[in-house]
């Protein structure tokens, strides 16, 4: 609860750059959804207050809600001023992070954060200023192996969300590697990339990429024209609300393993199973629904999140919550195509 001390749920940290501005709209819309049964209180937080003004009126023409900036607090800090940083913390009870490189927040109260954008440094410079260990929580054993415990110095949660930190990934991986007997969990990933053009479109670019960067000059020009040169993969701009509108994703999830008490040394995996997750287009549009409604469980499922702090993948921190079935109402479909189980 909003509290005194910490007056805002939600603090959208780095709303003004272009992936922050869609996290705004998002936070922008749950504030109003029909089934909430109470105020969300929330603010925006940059380094310029004009152009999180700017924001918060293109949000509202957007949502055809014209009041919108006189509802949302707004916060001024930045990531060369610490103390801007901890000041910032210490006013919400979670921090939608949309903030590139730099970020080091000291504040040891604050519940918890979500970082949707910013890359592996981020979340390495936080957990050094918390004294804060990394726990990939994927099962009974790794749990033991690198209990929760550690991570009491943090009274709260860190969630490296769609994008995990790296370190806590290589970890992971490398402790499934050593224990392979003991944990026998084996991943493989598969792409699909449309037709037989798009196919030659992406050979192409990688063939230029990998030329372009042996030289300096070829650098610049790639860094000056990425849209010509990538053949219209990337570009300075993003994307335009025409191609958001247009995207979505499909993934699939093909799964094997053994049903409760069968061996795994001579017997095969006699379990199948395979399920779909689908929504809108995955950058602009389901990350910020994603985000936003991580936050929510944060602030409404808190009897069933991790006890102690520390930084948890969101399977490690959600997975006891109704995540999913928020995520379901918000466009973003999880469902099971078929399971030997069922």
């Amino acid at each position: 609860m909003a509290t005194e001390q910490r007056p805002f749920h939600l603090v959208v940290f780095g709303a003004s750059g272009f992936t922050g501005q869609f996290v705004t709209e998002e936070v922008a819309r749950e504030q109003v959804d029909p089934e909430r049964s109470s105020r969300l209180p929330w603010a925006v937080a940059g380094r310029s207050r004009e152009k999180l003004q700017r924001v918060l009126e293109k949000a509202a023409l957007k949502l055809g809600r014209p009041t919108l900036s006189s509802e949302v607090g707004i916060i001024i800090c930045d990531i060369a001023n610490p103390a801007s940083l901890d000041e910032m913390a210490k006013q919400a009870t979670v921090v939608l992070n949309c903030v590139g490189p730099g970020l080091s927040i000291h504040d040891g109260t604050w519940k918890s954060a979500i970082y949707g954008f910013g890359d592996q440094s981020n979340l390495r410079k936080l957990r050094n200023a918390s004294n804060l260990k990394p726990v990939p929580l994927i099962g009974p054993k790794l749990k033991r192996r690198w209990p929760i415990s550690y991570c009491r110095e943090l009274k709260g949660y860190s969630i490296p969300f769609m994008g995990s930190d790296v370190s806590v990934v290589k970890r992971t991986q490398r402790y499934l590697y050593e224990n392979l007997e003991e944990s026998p969990v084996q991943y493989a990933a598969y792409v699909t990339v449309g037709g037989i053009t798009s196919v030659i479109k992406l050979m192409f670019a990688g063939l230029f990429f990998l030329f372009f960067v042996r030289f300096g000059i070829g650098r610049q020009l790639l860094i000056k024209f990425p849209w010509f040169f990538s053949f219209g993969y990337f570009s300075k701009q993003g994307p335009t609300q025409k191609q958001i509108d247009a995207a979505s994703f499909t993934l699939m999830f093909f799964g094997q393993g053994y049903s409760q008490g069968l061996g795994t040394d001579k017997n095969k995996p006699n379990i199948k199973i395979c399920t779909q997750v689908k929504g809108p287009e995955a950058g602009y549009v389901a990350t910020p629904i994603a985000m936003v409604q991580a936050a929510m469980t944060l602030l409404n499922d808190a009897s069933d999140l991790p006890k102690a702090g520390g930084v948890f993948t969101p399977g490690a921190a959600f997975s006891k919550t109704k995540l999913i079935d928020r995520l379901n109402k918000h466009g973003i479909e999880f469902s099971v195509i078929s399971s030997s189980e069922v």
